[in-house]
Order: structure tokens, then sequence, then C-alpha cells
């Protein structure tokens, strides 16, 4: 591993790609090295080492992280730069194929030795808030995705292992925790024979300090009785509910290798906005999908108008080698997939508008993550939102207010996927 490099390159810039457990990675990959003795930088130009933690998860991605290391290369001849490290996805699925396509590369950290690690991080994000992984791998094995063979089968980690992580996260002024996984409904299955986020969320709500407990990544046919009562009933765990759905017809889930019906999808959303009235929940749907048509599409539509969700990410289906969907027929032509993504899109804002302006109002817990800078405003979260993926709140307070303070806030106004409101 390149943690074996000789001191006398002092100086690690880490460029961390893709999702937020790629950024759990990151961060404990920048511990190692700190521990090493080296100086983190954020100028690539007097970095001695950089690190580049890949995506590969669609193409999109892919391209991005190639495009990252040869720009990052041109350093060995205009920066300080004397070694290229790469790590994360796109290195463990090409890397037969990476010393030969890319020789600029000095150095290949294989994924397992940071992916299935807990240990101590150093934060990216700004202090009051944090990642936490609670499994690594993946199951389901959908059409679409290369995931489980990229990061191998699901396996949560130790719940003592966890809390650990979040009461260290506690004591450096961590208020919100992101549970993340490929799949955090699962958690517990392998090494307590049942699902088991509910145990983990009500001991986590025990460390002092936590606040906000948030959920992401949840399958929505795993998720379970215990599940919702935990939510429900705990205060610090957040209504909010990450559940990606990919699409609605049934034609569809069935190529996708989902394995939920459009029955028991509505089923289990009623449920949860029964159990819980105040619920937010997110969804991420994938456009253009192998043999989807018209209609397919224009069920989809009808479905977001009926269900309107709180908050809804779409994507263009991207082929992906070594995926059972990559050699389908039917594949649907590129500018079909964008005006697919595009309806969806415009459908969901008018959708998020509307609810945002009969927010008008209300007095709401607001997070404060800062401020604009020579105004009495300051932007902030609801529980309705996740950073850097929802809306924000911005507020005018008369006082000075702290990132990281929790305040109560009347919505005023909102302006497309923001609030604007006002300190009470």
């Amino acid at each position: 591993m390149a943690l074996s490099l000789g001191k006398e390159l002092m100086k690690l810039h880490l460029i961390s790609l893709g999702c937020d457990k790629n950024l759990v990675d990151s961060e404990r990959l920048l511990s190692k090295y700190i521990d090493l003795g080296y100086e983190i930088t954020d100028d690539e130009y007097e970095a001695d080492v950089i690190i580049i933690n890949t995506c590969a998860f669609i193409h999109d991605a892919k391209e991005e992280s190639i495009e990252t290391i040869l720009d990052m290369a041109r350093l060995k001849e205009e920066g300080n730069l004397k070694k290229l490290i790469v790590t994360g996805c796109l290195s463990e699925r090409y890397k037969d194929e990476f010393s030969k396509e890319l020789p600029e590369v000095d150095e290949i950290i294989p994924l397992k030795e940071i992916s299935d690690s807990l240990e101590k991080r150093i934060l990216s994000t700004p202090g009051h808030f944090a990642h936490l992984k609670i499994a690594e791998g993946c199951n389901k094995n959908c059409t679409y995705c290369v995931i489980p063979k990229i990061r191998g089968p699901y396996r949560s980690f130790p719940m003592e292992s966890i809390l650990n992580e979040a009461k260290a996260l506690a004591t450096r002024g961590v208020k919100e925790l992101i549970l993340v996984a490929q799949e955090t409904t699962l958690y517990g299955i392998d090494l307590y024979k049942k699902k088991s986020l509910h145990i983990l969320l009500q001991e986590l709500s025990k460390i002092d300090g936590i606040e906000w407990i948030r959920i992401m990544y949840c399958y929505p046919e795993e998720i379970y009785d215990e599940l919702i009562n935990e939510i429900k009933s705990n205060p610090k765990v957040c209504h909010y509910l990450d559940m990606p759905i990919q699409h609605i017809s049934d034609n569809i889930l069935k190529k996708m290798g989902r394995r939920t019906t459009k029955k028991e999808l509505i089923e289990r959303i009623s449920n949860l906005k029964k159990e819980i009235p105040d619920i937010t929940l997110r969804t991420s749907l994938i456009c253009g999908f192998p043999g989807e048509t018209e209609e397919d599409h224009k069920e989809l539509l009808s479905f977001i108008e009926d269900i309107k969700f709180d908050r809804l990410g779409a994507f263009t289906y991207s082929a992906e080698e070594d995926t059972v969907a990559y050699d389908m027929d039917d594949q649907v032509d590129e500018k079909i997939k964008k005006r697919y993504k595009r309806e969806i899109m415009s459908l969901q804002k008018k959708i998020i508008t509307a609810k945002n302006k009969a927010l008008k109002g209300e007095t709401i817990k607001c997070f404060i993550e800062g401020n604009l800078a020579d105004t009495d405003t300051y932007v902030g979260r609801t529980y309705k939102d996740a950073p850097d993926i929802d809306g924000l709140i911005f507020i005018n307070s008369k006082r000075t207010l702290v990132t990281g303070d929790f305040v109560s806030v009347r919505v005023t106004g909102a302006k497309d996927y923001d609030l604007l409101g006002e300190e009470i």
C-alpha cells in the first residue's frame, strides 16, 4: 500500500470523487497519511503526493475520474508532484487495464484496504455534520449496477465499532450523523442474523452531542416495522427517508432486477405517510432504461404527480459493461433519455415549489450552515434537507448565529427548491 512512501514526500493533496461513501473512505486515508507525518494541502501545485479516490458508477463518473487523473498528472511537470496514487471504484473495476491505459499513475491502493476499515478520520465536511458508513458492499445485483462486482457482497460493520466512531465524532463537535451504505436497511442481517438498523439508531441516539440522525439509501422492500417505529418515536431520528425506487412500471422494475412491484411501492409509501405524517421522502429515478416506452414514462410521471415526493433526483440510464442491462435489446436513444429526465425534473420542480410555498407561516427547527458575507442572512437546513443534495433555507436574524447552531425559524417564503425565513 502507498502508506510505505518515504517521509521525504511531505505534502499530500487528496481529491475525492463520487458519493458520500467514497468521501468517508477518503477521510480515513487522510488520517492515515497524517499519522505518517504528511502535511495535508489544499493546493495541488505544492503537493508532493496526490491521491485521487475515483468513482465508476456511471459513464460520466468514469470520465470525470479519468480526466482528473490526467489533469493532476501534468503537475509532475508544472508543480511539485512526485507521486500520483489512485484508489476507489475506477481503479478497482479496471485494475488489470490501469497500468497499461494510464501509465501516469504510480501506485494503486486496493479498495478493500480502506473500505472495510473503521478508523479515525479527518473530516472534510464542515465539522457539525458527518457521514457514518455502517456497511460495505451489496447483494442486490440490480441489472444496471456494477457496484456488487466492485465492492463485493454486503457486510455490516460491527455495532460497537460504529458507536465508537460516532462517539469520537460527537466529541469533535458533530451534531448530525448521516447514515450511509450501499443499503442501510439491511444493517446487521449478516452479523446479527436479523435487521438491526433500529437497534443501531437506539444506541446512536444515546450519544451526548448528537441531535440529528439521518438515514440514506433505504431499499423500499427492506423497510420493516421496527425501523418505522424507531423513526416515528425517536426524537433524534429525522423524519426523513432516502428511498431510491428507480421506476414504478412493473415492466421496467422487473427488467431492472428490482425486488418490488408498483403495488408494493404504493403500499410502502402510503404506510410511511400514515405512520409518520410529517415524513420527508426522497427518491431517485433512472430515465431511459432499456425497453422503457412512452407508456412506461407516462406511468412514472403520473405516479410522481400522485405521490408528490418531497425530494427527487433523476438520472439518465448509463449502459455499464459487466452488467446484465448492458446487453439488453431496445436500448433507448440518448435524446429520449434526456427528454424523460427533463420532463420528470420539470414536474418535480412544480411539486416542490408548491410544497415550499405551503410552508409559509410555519415554524421549523433549522441547522445553521453559515452566513452570506456582510449580511444578516444565514444559510441553514431543515430536517427535510440532507447536505449537498437537498435545498437550503435562508434565514434573517438580528443576532449572531454560529455554524452548527439549532434555531427556530418562521418560514416567510420560498424560491424554487429553497426556503426563506426569519429566526423567532
